[in-house]
């Protein structure tokens, strides 16, 4: 008879399951590149209904937080207005900009091309960066791509970037934070470095003064005598083993010492002036590797840019979890004092997928919502196009039978309607990746196109979209 106690079985058990379910929290086909599937212990358990849930809560994906809070403020603003006497009553912005005729829906297909659909009232929606290209033998016209984890790992954007370096020449990765909890997941560059504590547009205790387009900030933690990053080059990709110009962009409120290195060097000393205002450390000449270290947990660091010094440069800048409208808490003083180092002639908004619910039909306030965002962005950045990105094909699950998200097509309708209003360039995604039922064919192609939380690109399907997005804009901008 064993000696064991009784109650031992069922505490092996009930640590199982607990590690069972951990494991099911983890975004495994994001991190394997889709030949690992993401599972829900609970939703294993329980029985399926007849009722349509989205695939992608299998990953924990959720409507934005500050979504929800800016849809609500959106309301109570308009509750306000209508309590008011009619006689003073002022309607709100947003109804104003509604009254006004939009353009025309454009047809998104011509041929084997998805047209950059242009709602600028001229109709020029991308000359500041079709001139920059011009010149980018004497210049660097600079993109920036901002948006959520659809592009989380320089996915897409690392393959925009070759392309348009191939072609326009240049080279460095451009923008990169200050610190990756999975800095392995990024192949576009070698980044490491420790003692950082990271603020973004949602965070709590953020220092709003402090939120510039990048929507993060870094400052040394506490316990941390150094903070420090390092950047080194790639040959994964072309143009990414080296640069020309290294750039730290950073706020310091009081005086203090920055260093740098390139390559085995040695360090280099700054002393910095304590300013209000963004200061950028600038070293240039070749270098396949890039470091920064600070001991002032009083410097704001806003991020790296590696560049060369003409052609042109792709900055991906994602938030995880973020639906785009915390955009509007850029802070445009900020943006004006980085424009003397670092401006944008394009500025490509990817963001959606953190907006749906298999239950929401109506995207009217979300469009309304970005709208603003556009409008802010170009007060922020008045030198630079927009391109608003459709979100892509998503599925969800009806039992064991995988669709296409049934309210895909309203969200990207509202997109498209808030490119109207704001009069920006709009790019269908989800008609590029062969719309209806394409999400499903590209998680079931071999290599994956997508993970199979039918919501998330592999990087082979990153490099598939940036294919479509390459030939729309070169399209637009040179025929």
């Amino acid at each position: 008879m064993s000696d064991e106690p009784k109650g031992k079985p069922f505490l092996i058990l009930f640590i199982a399951v607990i590690i069972v379910a951990s494991v099911s929290l983890l975004p495994l086909s994001r991190i394997s590149g889709g030949k690992l599937n993401d599972f829900n212990l609970i939703g294993d358990i329980l029985p399926v209904s007849d009722t349509t849930v989205a695939v992608a809560d299998n990953d924990n994906l959720h409507i934005d937080k500050e979504l929800i809070a800016a849809i609500e403020e959106q309301k109570d603003s308009a509750k306000t207005v209508t309590a008011q006497p009619q006689e003073t009553a002022v309607a709100p912005q947003d109804s104003i900009e509604e009254e006004k005729p939009l353009p025309e829906a454009i047809n998104p297909r011509s041929g084997d091309i998805i047209k950059m659909e242009d709602y600028s009232p001229d109709g020029n929606g991308l000359a500041r960066i079709k001139a920059a290209l011009a010149e980018s033998g004497n210049r660097l016209a600079r993109i920036a791509v901002i948006g959520d984890s659809y592009i989380e790992g320089d996915i897409f954007t690392q393959n925009v970037r070759e392309k348009l370096q191939d072609r326009y020449g240049g080279g460095g990765v451009g923008y990169v934070n200050m610190y990756s909890e999975f800095p392995g997941f990024r192949r576009s560059v070698r980044q490491s470095g420790s003692g950082w504590i990271v603020f973004n547009a949602g965070s709590s205790g953020k220092r709003n003064a402090y939120i510039s387009i990048t929507e993060q900030y870094s400052v040394k933690s506490a316990d941390a005598t150094t903070a420090t990053a390092t950047y080194k080059g790639v040959n994964k990709y072309h143009n990414l083993s080296s640069w020309g110009v290294s750039r730290f962009v950073f706020v310091s409120p009081q005086n203090t010492v920055i260093r740098t290195k390139c390559t085995d060097d040695g360090w280099e000393t700054h002393e910095i002036t304590g300013s209000p205002e963004a200061q950028c450390i600038e070293v240039s000449g070749a270098a396949p590797s890039f470091s920064v270290s600070l001991s002032d947990s009083s410097v704001a660091a806003i991020g790296v840019w590696l560049d060369e010094h003409c052609g042109v440069s792709v900055d991906c800048m994602s938030s995880r979890g973020f639906s785009g409208v915390t955009l509007t808490r850029v802070n445009e003083k900020l943006s004006g004092e980085m424009r003397r180092y670092i401006d944008y002639d394009l500025i490509i908004l990817e963001f959606g997928i953190n907006a749906m619910s298999a239950s929401q039909r109506d995207y009217s306030a979300y469009s309304r919502l970005m709208v603003k965002v556009i409008n802010h962005i170009r007060q922020c950045y008045p030198n630079a196009d927009i391109v608003m990105m459709g979100v892509g094909d998503r599925g969800q699950k009806t039992g064991s039978e995988v669709k296409s998200m049934a309210v895909t097509a309203a969200m990207v309708n509202a997109q498209r309607t808030a490119a109207r209003t704001a009069g920006c360039v709009f790019w269908d995604t989800r008609e590029a990746m062969g719309g209806e039922g394409a999400i499903i064919k590209w998680a079931s192609a071999q290599p994956p196109l997508a993970n199979k939380d039918y919501v998330h690109l592999s990087h082979a399907g990153g490099a598939r979209l940036a294919e479509e997005f390459v030939k729309s804009f070169v399209n637009a901008i040179e025929n």
